[in-house]
C-alpha cells in the first residue's frame, strides 16, 4: 500500500465527530442551473478550444450569460484522435462524431452527470454525487484519471485530478452487506474498520458474538473490542471493467498516467486482475440485530465521511423463502437493459441504486428482470392504482410467476378482499404491488387494510422496486422505506429531476445512480419513436385577455389562457386532422374546469383524478383496441405510468408551470415505436401557448430538459389563421363549435359556472371523505341503550 493510502488519524479521531454535525448532502446539480446550460463549440484558427457556456462555473457565481476562455488549455500533439475536452471546472465535452463515442459515453455516464446532449457536442460534469456513483460500481480514482487522460485532447487539469482524488478517497471504502439476514460492515482494508470502530456509536453496535460464517472465513483481531472476520468476496464482472482498456490504442504509454496512480494493484488498479468471479480478500464485523444499531452505523459512517455502500448478498440468504419466478424464454432484455442490470449485480450481490431509462424504453422489464435475479419476495410501489394493475399484468407477461403469487394492495383490491373475507397474503415469498399513497397513509386504516399492512411490515422483502422514484423524497414516502423491511432497493425513472432541491436525497434514501441511457441513441437505434416537437403560439382574444389581466396572477386566471378561443380552435383543428389520419391523440390539460369544457364541447371522453378506476380502464381499453375512441382528454393523472403504446399524437393545452419533469413524462406517452408504422415515421408533440401570457415564460423553462436530451422545438406562429381558414372553407372535414363571437364569449360563462361547481364539489367531496373515514375507522355493531325501565331501543352505534 502506498503512502497516499494511509488514513489521517486526526480525521478519524472521535473528538472530530460531533452529534450535531449534519451529513454531507449531494451538491451536484442545483435546481437553478442544472438544465439551463447551452453549449456551443465555437472553435478557432489556432486549434484552441473555445466554448460558449450559459450557466454557473463550479464554485463561482456566474451571470446568466458568460463566456469562458479555454485557450490556456494545453493540447496534446494528437488531439484530433481523442474525443474529449476536460476543463479545469470539471466539465467534459464529448464529440458525438468520434469513433470512440459509444465507449466513451458508457464511461462518462458512470463517472459524470450528463448536462446537455445535443447532436454534435455533449456536455458532462464531474460532481461529488457522480463520483459517489462511480465508486459504487467499482470504478476507482486511478481508473477515472487514467482513462480521462487517454481520451482528453488537452492535458488533464490539476484541479480535476485533485477533485477526483479528494472525493473518492473515502467513497466505497466500506460496505454495509446483508448476508444471511445479518448486517456486516465490510472492507478490503482492516484499518478502515478499525477507524470506524473508534466511534462510540459504532463500537456499541458491533456484535461480539457474530454467527459462524460459512466457507473458510475465520476470525481476526479487531480494534476497540470488535472482532474482524476475514472472508472473500467476488470481484466486479469483467464486462463492467472493460472501460480500463478504453483508449489504449491512442498510443499512450504507461508513463503517461503513472503520476495518477493513487492505489496499488491489489486495490483494483489498472495492473490488478479483474476476471469475472475472481475472489478478493475482505474483512468485516457483524452489527447487532435491531434497527437502532443499523441506523446508528449508517448515520455515524456518513457523518465520518465514509458513507456505506449497501449490498444484499442474496445468494447467501438461506433465511428468507425463495420466490419461484424466472423470465420466460421469450422475454429477452435489450442490451442497454442488460448493461443497467450488470451495474446492479456486477459483483454477485444486489446493489441498491437508481436506473434512469427514457419513457417507453422498458423500465418495467428491467425491474422484473432484477426481481427474477434475486428470487426473493418483491414489493413494488407505483403512483396510481392503474399503474399497479399494469405492473401486475407485466409480471404475468414477462415471467412465469403464478397468478396467485402476484397481489395488489390498493384501495380497490382491499375492498374486493373485504367482500371475499380474504385478509391473508400468500404464504412464503410473493410479489406485492401497491401505491405510494396507500403505503404511506398515516391515518387509521380499515380493519382489512390494517391486517394486510401489518403482514407487509412483518415480512422480509428481498427487493423493493420504486417506480417513478423521483417522487420518493417526499416525507410521506420516506416512511414507507422506514417501515417496510427490504434488503435491496431499485429506483426506476425516466426523469431524475425535481423542481425542489430534494433529488439529491435519493442517494442516501435509495442509493447512487447506477445507469442512465441516452434518449437520442435509443431513438436512432429504433427503440424509441422519432418525435416532432412543435410549439404553437395562439394570440389571446380581446375578451379573454381583458379578463386574464383583470384577475391578475392567481389560480383563476389560468382558465382564460387555457380556454383562449384561438387555442381552442387550434386544438379542435389538430384533433380532427389527426383523427382523419388514423392517429391516436392524447390532449393534456392540468386545469380541471378547462378540461371538462374542452371535452364536453368537443364530445370526447376525459379522465381526471376522481374518474373511477373502472371508467378509466374502460376508456383506455377502448382507446387501445378500437377505432371508436381515437382522442382522450386527460388531466395530470396521465403524466406517468399509463401504458398507451398506440398513442402517437399529444397536444398540451395547459400544463403545470415550468415543470421539466412533466414535459419529459408527457413526451414519454408517445415515445414507444408504433407497430406496423413505416420506418422514419414521426410522433407529434404539440404545446399550445397563449401569446403574451405567463404560459410563454413557463413553456421556455419546461423545454430545457428535453432540449438538453437532444430534442428541438419548432415554433409555429401562423396556425391560428390557417385553422380558421380550413374551418371556414371546409366545415365538413374541419368542423368547429366556435362559429360566432357569441360562442366564444359563452366560454367565459362556462368558466364561471365551472368555478361554482368546483366549489360545491369540493365541499361535497370533503363531506364524503369524512363519512368514509368514520365508516372505515370504526366497526359498527349493535348496542343496547335503555331509555326507561320499560323501553329499550337497539341502535347501530360506532364503538
Amino acid at each position: 500500500m502506498s503512502s497516499s493510502d494511509e488514513y489521517d488519524d486526526d480525521f478519524f479521531a472521535p473528538e472530530a465527530y460531533s452529534e450535531d454535525d449534519e451529513p454531507a448532502h449531494y451538491e451536484g446539480i442545483s435546481e437553478d442551473s442544472d438544465y439551463d446550460d447551452e453549449v456551443e463549440y465555437v472553435g478557432s484558427d489556432d486549434d484552441k478550444p473555445r466554448f460558449f457556456r450559459r450557466g454557473k462555473i463550479i464554485g463561482q457565481p456566474a451571470p446568466e450569460r458568460q463566456v469562458v476562455d479555454y485557450t490556456q488549455l494545453q493540447l496534446k500533439k494528437d488531439h484530433h484522435r481523442r474525443p474529449l475536452w476536460v476543463t479545469p471546472e470539471a466539465y467534459i465535452y464529448l464529440e458525438a462524431f468520434s469513433p470512440l463515442y459509444n465507449k466513451a459515453t458508457d464511461f462518462l455516464i458512470a463517472i459524470a452527470e450528463p448536462k446537455a446532449r445535443p447532436e454534435f457536442i455533449h456536455e458532462y460534469q464531474i460532481t461529488e454525487g457522480s463520483l459517489y456513483a462511480a465508486v459504487a460500481v467499482a470504478i476507482d480514482a486511478q481508473s477515472i484519471l487514467t482513462v480521462l487522460s487517454r481520451l482528453s485532447k488537452n492535458e488533464l487539469p490539476k484541479s480535476v485530478r485533485d477533485f477526483v482524488r479528494e472525493h473518492t478517497q473515502r467513497f466505497g471504502r466500506a460496505k454495509l452487506v446483508l448476508r444471511e439476514n445479518r448486517f456486516y460492515v465490510e472492507s478490503d482494508r482492516p484499518e478502515v474498520l478499525h477507524a470506524l470502530q473508534r466511534y462510540p456509536d459504532i463500537r456499541r453496535a458491533v456484535d461480539p458474538n457474530p454467527p459462524a460464517p460459512g466457507g473458510d472465513d475465520r476470525r481476526g483481531g479487531g480494534a476497540g473490542g470488535g472482532a474482524l472476520i476475514e472472508g472473500e468476496a467476488l470481484k466486479e464482472r469483467e464486462e463492467n471493467l472493460s472501460y480500463k482498456t478504453l483508449g489504449l490504442g491512442l498510443g499512450d504509454g504507461e508513463e503517461e498516467y503513472k503520476d495518477y496512480d493513487d492505489d496499488d494493484d491489489a486495490n483494483g488498479g489498472l495492473g490488478a486482475g479483474y476476471g469475472a468471479g475472481a475472489a478478493a480478500r475482505t474483512v468485516s464485523f457483524c452489527v447487532r440485530e435491531g434497527a437502532g444499531h443499523i441506523e446508528a452505523v449508517r448515520k455515524t459512517s456518513r457523518k465520518a465521511g465514509l458513507p456505506l455502500m449497501e449490498e444484499y448478498d442474496f445468494n447467501a440468504d438461506r433465511t428468507n423463502a425463495d420466490l419461484d419466478m424466472n423470465l420466460k424464454a421469450t422475454s429477452r432484455p435489450r442490451d442497454y437493459q442488460e448493461r443497467a442490470l450488470s451495474k446492479m449485480f456486477g459483483n454477485g450481490r444486489a446493489r441498491s441504486g437508481i436506473i434512469v431509462l427514457p419513457c417507453g424504453a422498458g423500465k418495467t422489464l428491467t425491474g422484473i428482470s432484477a426481481a427474477c435475479t434475486i428470487h426473493k419476495g418483491v414489493i413494488v410501489l407505483c403512483n396510481s392504482a392503474v399503474s399497479a394493475g399494469q405492473w401486475r399484468a407485466e409480471f404475468l407477461k414477462w415471467s412465469n410467476i403464478s397468478t396467485s403469487r402476484v397481489c395488489l394492495y390498493t384501495r380497490e383490491a382491499v375492498d374486493q378482499r373485504r367482500r371475499l373475507q380474504d385478509s391473508e397474503l400468500p404464504e412464503g415469498a410473493c410479489v406485492i404491488i401497491s401505491t405510494y399513497s396507500m403505503m404511506s397513509y398515516s391515518q387509521r386504516r380499515s380493519a382489512m387494510s390494517g391486517r394486510l399492512m401489518k403482514q407487509i411490515e412483518g415480512r422480509e422483502w428481498g427487493l423493493m422496486l420504486l417506480d417513478e422514484v423521483h417522487q420518493a423524497p417526499a416525507e410521506s414516502f420516506r416512511r414507507v422505506m422506514e417501515n417496510v423491511k427490504c434488503h435491496a432497493k431499485l429506483g426506476l425513472t425516466a426523469t431524475l429531476v425535481r423542481e425542489d432541491e430534494k433529488i439529491g436525497d435519493l442517494h442516501y434514501l435509495i442509493g447512487p445512480k447506477l445507469y442512465e441511457a441516452n434518449w437520442m441513441d435509443l431513438t436512432s437505434r429504433g427503440y424509441l419513436a422519432h418525435v416532432e416537437c412543435i410549439e404553437v403560439w395562439c394570440p389571446m382574444t380581446k375578451e379573454f385577455y381583458r379578463e386574464y389581466l383583470r384577475r391578475g396572477p392567481r389560480t383563476g386566471d389560468r382558465h382564460f389562457y387555457a380556454l383562449n378561443p384561438n387555442k381552442f380552435r387550434v386544438c379542435e383543428y389538430l384533433m380532427h386532422y389527426h383523427e382523419a389520419r388514423g392517429d391516436k391523440t392524447l390532449v393534456f390539460c392540468d386545469d380541471i374546469i378547462s378540461l371538462e369544457i374542452y371535452a364536453t364541447k368537443l364530445e370526447r371522453p376525459w379522465i381526471k383524478g376522481d374518474t373511477s378506476l373502472q371508467e378509466r380502464q374502460d376508456t383506455l381499453e377502448s382507446f387501445r383496441s378500437t377505432s371508436i375512441v381515437n382522442t382522450i382528454f386527460i388531466s395530470r393523472v396521465g403524466d406517468t405510468s399509463i401504458d398507451l403504446p398506440m398513442a402517437n399524437v399529444l397536444i398540451q393545452v395547459n400544463f403545470h408551470g415550468t415543470s421539466r419533469r412533466q414535459e419529459a413524462q408527457r413526451l414519454g406517452r408517445i415515445l414507444r415505436p408504433k407497430p406496423n408504422s413505416p420506418k422514419g415515421s414521426y410522433a407529434f408533440f404539440y404545446t399550445l401557448v397563449s401569446s403574451d401570457t405567463c404560459e410563454m415564460y413557463h413553456s421556455a423553462g419546461r423545454q430545457s430538459y428535453l432540449v438538453d436530451q437532444g430534442y428541438t422545438y419548432k415554433v409555429v406562429t401562423d396556425l391560428v389563421p390557417h385553422a380558421e381558414k380550413m374551418q371556414r372553407e371546409d366545415p365538413e372535414h374541419n368542423p368547429t363549435v366556435l362559429k360566432t363571437k357569441e360562442d366564444e364569449v359563452n366560454i367565459i360563462k362556462d368558466i364561471v359556472r365551472g368555478e361554482e361547481r368546483r366549489i360545491q364539489a369540493a365541499d361535497e367531496k370533503w363531506r364524503k371523505q369524512m363519512k368514509r373515514r368514520r365508516e372505515e375507522t370504526y366497526e359498527v355493531r349493535p348496542r343496547t341503550l335503555t331509555l326507561t325501565p320499560a323501553l329499550t331501543l337497539t341502535l347501530g352505534m360506532g364503538v
